[in-house]
């Protein structure tokens, strides 16, 4: 069966999709499969789409209007699609593309039933199923009623939830085509889907199988409880059996009815065990076909299965390339590193580059692999005990892991570590001078990189940036930078457990740290505070700052009463602290001194807010607590038995604490600094790739790795395919979740807290920073969205360094990552600010603007009436 309009399946494969659909590439390709048994059938291609869509009067406008609507505006959008979806249907089918139908059709048997199906261009991919977003129509008889049909599913391009989808995942509706699969139909006993990856767990080695008597629209409809199975190897290792009441059946003369099943019959399962495991057989050969886990509808007729439909499924984490069959523990960087967003190709490779230790990639997030250290047990008590300080949920899902006893090798001891190469350096002393000295050694490095790069360019630039990273990572890995940063560290942990012990006191170190000093991060949500005092004297000013919509506002400001006074203030702020931005790992990712808008919202707040001196006044009070608290629990601790050497000890580890802790956000601070610098030179290269026409856009160099894009500059030849790829994977990885624990077998582990003394209801989180507050709820996701009243407390996704500024205008924060060191953590500490982080889906089960009290040194969120 060969023309433009049909193709039989036997003629289709899997990179037909331009010609045949999503649906029926899968099927042409299924059919292909020795042992696969698919209805026979035909396609109707999308070059009768397109001649259809030639012929439908006012489609052009119609289209435009859509394009133009606000994906939110559903009302408009049900409107419009549904006046194309009325003009689509009643256009007649010209003479040769129903008589092609017909001739198909005749192929199959003029009086059979037939199912008719959508198959559209944009569904069944690897980054977005658009499962049941088109019609499908059963048991349809005669030519006449399936050229109707036709139409039909034509015009189910245009339904709302079609319409809507394709708005939300930046598809055009002009790019996605609609051909139609018709299909001898099968009468089964039972029907269901098959996942060959479980959909719960994301487990790529447990099948999971619905199955209930009937048609399979039963099911996929949602109308009747399913018998479940889930199946690992050859092997059923857990199933539920439910009563079921109805089924979907075909009538005689054509179309489908729900049906009443025998009372006798309701809780028999309709598969045997043996069917299950065989279908589960079969579906790990679809599998291997498609090379990507398969969502799978299928049908038993007669103890055979017959597959009517194949996708990926397009909402499994994906998983690390190692390709030696072994299996790996990762834990995610993001939740380490507070931004969980997907990276894009170039960010994830100069922070591969750049990092201290071996990094793997998977769904644009980066992960280190940590079997080798679980393997062994003085290695892994000793990682337990590091992730379980920082964040209790990332311990918990290793233990979950290893609590399986077999997933994770049994490896001896290596014995005690001999000393570095070079001897053991000698233990920091408590001494402001150390921190000061690197903090000067990392502000040369700095100008040093950044002198010595104006001059590069071409190849030469991609070897000198691969000098620069390995001083970047010399830098990192410096033995006293190390040293500082555990001092700190250590130091809290010391006090917040001593001091539990000794005093009953929780999170002790939290007023301790109050105002430290060195601390690059809090100083810069201060600084924003000082650019506040200078605008707030100019109305105007202020006014103007209300209406900012462009990036070029700041040069703007000069010609406005106070403008050259604001516009200075926030020029100095970006000169010392326009590298950072929200999700500051990802290179790619806009910095503030290239869209300083983000910065006003936050501005007017502090305007809005504050009184004038709040900078110093804050930082004052802040040590000022300090001390006096510093004073009490020495008092305190006095007056216990052996009370002088314990007050003595812990005034020693108080001065440790204040000298160091501040140091920790330093590092990263560098890190950020040096990245804005690699960032300016390389959009400087796509600037000349552009004007060369070997890229259309400079940020198309975000979608290439480093080593690619090195090669681009070289050769002046790009994969523009390799970049429309890498953009369409993108867009698929930012709808993803990062789970905090990953294997090797695409299991993400969240982990759990083991508490049962909250109140019902509460959610349970990590306390970071003590105190209790009760305010107003503000659910932020974007700094440039900030809208702050006194009293609130943000409730927000992680808070890397960019949202300190915020943190001067709350009362309390909450988060649903981060750990007991995080910058968020530490910032929120020396701000005073009662925090809680790691409440798992705290954005969507805290509504904005619901009143909350944070029980920040007891662990829990209450959602107040």
């Amino acid at each position: 069966m060969t023309g433009q309009y049909v193709l039989g399946l036997q003629d289709v494969d899997d990179v037909q999709v331009a010609i045949v659909g999503g649906k029926g590439a899968h099927l042409g390709a299924l059919s292909r499969i020795g042992g696969i048994r698919v209805p026979a059938g035909f396609c109707v291609t999308t070059d009768a789409f397109r001649r259809i869509m030639a012929e439908t009067p006012s489609i052009d406008e119609r289209l435009d209007q859509l394009s133009r609507l606000d994906p939110d505006d559903r009302e408009s959008i049900r409107t419009v699609s549904a006046q194309i979806r009325r003009s689509i249907e009643a256009t007649l089918l010209p003479d040769e593309v129903a008589a092609a139908i017909i001739r198909a059709v005749s192929q199959l048997g003029e009086r059979a039933a037939c199912a008719v199906r959508s198959s559209a261009t944009a569904e069944d991919l690897p980054t977005a199923s658009f499962a049941g977003q088109q019609d499908t129509y059963l048991n349809v008889m005669g030519p006449a009623a399936i050229l109707q049909h036709v139409s039909r599913c034509w015009a189910s391009l245009f339904t709302e939830r079609a319409v809507t989808y394709r708005r939300r995942n930046g598809i055009d509706h002009r790019t996605v085509h609609m051909a139609v699969v018709v299909q001898r139909m099968v009468f089964p006993q039972a029907a269901g889907v098959l996942f060959t990856a479980d959909p719960v767990t994301s487990n790529r080695r447990v099948a999971s199988v619905e199955a209930s008597f009937g048609l399979g629209e039963a099911l996929v409809s949602g109308l009747v409880n399913t018998d479940t199975y889930r199946v690992r190897g050859d092997e059923i290792i857990e199933k539920a059996i439910a009563a079921k009441r109805l089924a979907i059946h075909a009538l005689p003369a054509g179309g489908t009815a729900e049906q009443a099943i025998d009372p006798q019959r309701q809780e028999q399962p309709a598969l045997t065990d043996a069917q299950v495991l065989r279908l589960v057989r079969l579906g790990r050969r679809i599998e291997a076909h498609f090379g990507h886990p398969q969502d799978i509808e299928w049908c038993l007729v007669d103890d055979d299965f017959h597959i009517v439909q194949s996708r990926p499924i397009t909402t499994l984490f994906p998983i690390p390339e190692t390709g030696d069959g072994e299996n790996h523990v990762y834990v995610s960087v993001g939740h380490q590193q507070m931004m969980t967003d997907a990276m894009r190709p170039l960010g994830v490779s100069m922070w591969q580059l750049t990092a201290m230790a071996p990094m793997h990639e998977a769904g644009g997030r980066l992960f280190v692999d940590v079997t080798r250290r679980l393997a062994a047990p003085a290695s892994r008590a000793g990682l337990l005990e590091m992730v379980g300080r920082s964040d209790p949920l990332v311990r918990d899902a290793l233990e979950t892991v290893l609590d399986r006893g077999d997933f994770v090798p049994s490896l001896p001891d290596q014995g005690p570590a001999g000393p570095p190469a070079g001897g053991a350096p000698a233990p920091i002393e408590t001494d402001p001078a150390i921190v000061s000295e690197l903090i000067e050694r990392s502000r040369a490095s700095v100008a040093t990189l950044q002198r010595d790069i104006r001059t590069k360019s071409g190849p030469a630039l991609f070897d000198f940036l691969r000098e620069a990273f390995e001083e970047h990572k010399r830098a990192l890995s410096d033995p006293l930078n190390m040293q500082a940063i555990m001092a700190g560290m250590e130091a809290t942990w010391w006090l917040n457990d001593k001091l539990h012990e000794w005093l009953g006191e929780k999170n002790a170190a939290d007023a301790l740290t109050l105002s430290a000093p060195h601390n690059v991060t809090s100083e810069m949500g201060l600084a924003l505070l000082d650019v506040a005092d200078v605008i707030r004297p100019y109305p105007e000013v202020v006014a103007f700052l209300r209406q900012v919509e462009d990036e070029g506002f700041v040069d703007e400001l000069a010609g406005l009463p106070g403008g050259q006074e604001a516009r200075d203030a926030i020029r100095t702020f970006l000169d010392a602290y326009g590298m950072r931005c929200a999700g500051e790992i990802d290179i790619t990712r806009p910095r503030w001194s290239e869209r300083p808008s983000t910065l006003v919202p936050v501005i007017l707040d502090n305007i809005r807010n504050l009184a004038p001196g709040a900078r110093k006044r804050r930082f004052a009070q802040g040590r000022q607590q300090a001390e006096q608290k510093e004073q009490e629990v020495l008092a305190r601790l006095r007056a216990l038995p052996d009370g002088e050497r314990k007050a003595e000890e812990t005034k020693r580890v108080i001065d440790r604490v204040r000298t160091f802790v501040g140091y920790r956000e330093y590092p990263k601070y560098a890190i950020v600094s040096r990245y804005f610098i690699y960032k300016q030179a390389l959009l400087e290269e796509a600037e000349r790739l552009v004007r060369a026409d070997v890229l259309p856009e400079r940020e198309d160099i975000f979608y290439l790795t480093f080593q690619e894009l090195s090669d681009v500059v070289r050769t002046s030849k790009v994969d523009d395919q390799l970049i429309q790829r890498r953009k369409e994977a993108f867009r698929a990885y930012q709808r993803l979740i990062p789970p905090r624990v990953l294997t090797s077998e695409g299991e993400g582990i969240a982990g759990a807290y083991r508490r049962e003394d909250v109140p019902t209801g509460a959610l349970v989180g990590l306390p970071v920073s003590g105190g209790v507050v009760e305010g107003r709820a503000r659910v932020i996701l974007d700094l440039a969205k900030a809208d702050l009243e006194p009293g609130d407390i943000l409730v927000t996704a992680y808070t890397d360094p960019s949202w300190s500024p915020l943190f001067v205008a709350i009362e309390g924060l909450v988060t649903e990552v981060g750990g007991l060191m995080t910058h968020g953590a530490v910032v929120a500490r020396e701000y005073g600010l009662p925090a809680l982080v790691g409440v798992e889906q705290a954005t969507t089960l805290i509504r904005d603007g619901q009143r909350i009290r944070v029980h920040a040194t007891d662990g829990y969120v209450e959602i107040l009436p």
